[in-house]
């Protein structure tokens, strides 16, 4: 080989060598975010602008030195699995669920990128960890809340409409978290004297739970609670409308289900829970492992009161329940 062509190969490979160099310095990390709702579900921006603020407060800025690849699966299990399997497909750094129903599916795609989980009800028995202290694995993240809590819906119920003697669970019947929150409100109901059954929202489409609704309100002084799930949450704005039309009492896990109409919610912030969700994003894009960071549960529930809904369906509400209310809306 000649001297020049030499030449012109070694500082060919030279210029390779830089320019591989500087793509790796270069590259942007990626989290792919999978929610289990829509994107009109009330609170569902919110979430994600809290989740994004607590990024950047943390030094990370979509577009400059983050990627953030975000879908909706909007209550859907075909839709939402092969939502997963795409954001796996990205080889994301992180991937982020924003309930137990995207975790379980994310889980089915990969059990090597770290996941996040927010929101999820009762991640042990519904095998993402081996234990809140010591999650193993690849997923980590924030409970939902601990199932007492869904005693005091039913409590709350019985309070803000005391003529209420029989109580609609709206729920997913086939899922570890629905079969565990009907448990303790059925387990709390003969101490109130409420009747309490329950609407199985898996696999109804819309018309099929307005039907339902209609017609477990033909019996008089009935009520509704709406438990944490994916297709609960998918149909929030459906149910705050069927309630307001059969008259029905109705308690939600929430505060924004309330601002769109709902009566009465006893639940965690989510938008905190999305802000804590950032800070193990944060923890692991630089280094550590998801295995060896510990769920953790909500330490304080939110009452929200709606005021106008409670004269809608003619009640008077007690004075030392809107004296506990975190926030009453008018």
């Amino acid at each position: 080989m000649r001297r020049r062509e030499f030449i012109a190969v070694i500082g060919g490979a030279a210029a390779w060598l830089r320019a591989a160099r500087a793509q790796q310095v270069e590259r942007v990390p990626l989290v792919g975010f999978l929610e289990s709702i829509s994107s009109n579900t009330p609170g569902a921006q919110a979430r994600y602008a809290a989740f994004l603020q607590a990024l950047d407060q943390l030094g990370w800025t979509p577009g400059r030195n983050l990627r953030i690849e975000l879908r909706y699966g909007e209550g859907d299990e075909a839709a939402s699995l092969k939502l997963a399997a795409e954001l796996v497909a990205l080889a994301p750094d992180v991937l982020v669920a924003g309930g137990g129903f995207p975790t379980e599916m994310l889980l089915k795609s990969t059990r090597t990128i770290p996941i996040v989980f927010v929101i999820a009800t009762d991640p042990v028995g519904s095998g993402f960890v081996e234990s809140l202290p010591q999650p193993g694995g690849n997923a980590t993240g924030f409970m939902m809340f601990e199932y007492n809590l869904c005693a005091k819906w039913l409590e709350l119920l019985k309070q803000i409409a005391p003529s209420v003697t029989h109580a609609a669970v709206l729920r997913n019947a086939f899922t570890v978290a629905g079969t565990g929150q009907f448990a303790v409100i059925q387990s709390a109901a003969p101490a109130l004297g409420i009747d309490v059954r329950s609407i199985d929202l898996h696999l109804l489409g819309p018309t099929q739970i307005e039907r339902a609704i209609a017609s477990f309100a033909q019996t008089p002084n009935g009520g509704i609670i709406v438990a944490a799930g994916p297709t609960p949450a998918a149909n929030i704005n459906l149910i705050i409308g069927a309630a307001a039309r059969y008259k029905l009492s109705a308690v939600y896990i929430q505060r924004p289900y309330v601002a769109a109409g709902g009566l009465i919610s006893y639940g965690p912030n989510f938008d905190d829970q999305f802000r804590s969700g950032a800070v193990y994003v944060d923890r692991i894009l630089k280094g550590a492992k998801p295995g060896d960071l510990p769920v953790q549960a909500p330490n304080k529930y939110e009452l929200a009161i709606n005021l106008r809904t409670a004269r809608a369906l003619g009640l008077e509400v007690p004075e030392g329940l809107l004296a506990r209310a975190d926030e009453v809306i008018e």
